[in-house]
């Protein structure tokens, strides 16, 4: 099995790219992709729209000059609303389509409540049988690229809270993208995931929290740009997320797949100084797991 440490990369959102507007400042692609290969990181996540090019060739060379490749991408859909079925199918296979010929093996869907992110509330049991059952249309369209789907649990989505993950792993077989901040966030603890649903786990997403500026999101108080703004995130081990411990249950099971550190962050005073910024938080968080994590791991 490939080391631990070799499985670990970075998403663009850990520099700050986000297509929310107001969210920060955009760094230029060719310094975010050469911060990533400069940590030695050669896969990435493709980022929000006008990062990376918007055909699969031109996203191959881009990444190419970097030594990196595509694994995937974060992938909203519309799953729980039959009248959105064949507008959910269409993206699907859009994405599908884009990921296979951009050599990426993985959809990370995420089930909005809407296209444009309305608030989510809690699923019928007839919401949640569409759900399933488009869960499941959605791995078809992936067997059918080569890729596979792995389901992003996250807030002001329709699987958010703890109740909302429990009810999905017992309707549906869909694999998991473990995102240990926002399983947390939404109150499911995420070594307890990672022991309890091992066998769903098919892509991971390594952020820390701090749950102190968690009520004010979960009560709509405060919205994800904004808190994530108020430092909701913080670098790997600096938070109340028990981040060695999902490594070691993930580990300790087989796990084989990457680690990527999706530390959202947010640039509200403009573009930092090179060797400054996102790249300082996320050498921060990837030394917390060669140094901290990677050592607990051989002692095992």
């Amino acid at each position: 099995m490939t080391p631990f440490v070799d499985r670990i990369a970075s998403a663009p959102i850990s520099w700050g790219i986000c297509e929310v507007p107001g969210w920060g400042a955009m760094l230029p692609t060719p310094r975010v992709l050469a911060e990533m290969s400069g940590l030695g990181m050669t896969v990435t996540e493709l980022g929000a729209p006008g990062f990376l090019p918007d055909d699969a060739v031109g996203v191959r060379d881009e990444l190419a000059q970097y030594g990196m490749s595509l694994v995937g991408g974060f992938t909203p859909l519309v799953v729980h609303d039959a009248a959105q079925e064949q507008a959910t199918i269409a993206e699907a296979r859009r994405v599908a389509t884009l990921f296979q010929q951009a050599g990426a093996s993985l959809i990370i869907s995420s089930p909005v409540a809407t296209w444009d992110w309305a608030q989510p509330h809690p699923a019928t049991a007839e919401e949640l049988a569409t759900m399933a059952r488009m869960f499941r249309i959605v791995d078809e369209i992936c067997e059918e690229h080569g890729l596979r789907q792995v389901l992003h649990s996250h807030v002001q989505t329709m699987v958010e809270t703890d109740e909302d993950v429990q009810r999905v792993l017992d309707t549906c077989d869909v694999n998991w993208c473990l995102d240990t901040g926002h399983l947390a966030i939404g109150g499911t603890d995420p070594v307890a995931f990672a022991k309890e649903a091992f066998d769903r786990v098919g892509h991971v997403h390594l952020k820390d929290v701090d749950l102190s500026k968690v009520g004010p999101l979960v009560r709509r108080e405060r919205s994800i740009m904004q808190s994530v703004q108020d430092g909701l995130f913080t670098p790997l081990g600096q938070g109340d997320v028990d981040i060695a411990g999902v490594v070691e249950a993930l580990e300790s099971r087989g796990y084989d797949g990457l680690y990527i550190i999706e530390q959202d962050t947010a640039l509200t005073d403009g573009l930092p100084a090179e060797g400054e910024g996102p790249l300082v938080e996320v050498t921060t968080s990837l030394d917390y797991l060669t140094q901290t994590v990677a050592p607990r791991l051989a002692g095992a």
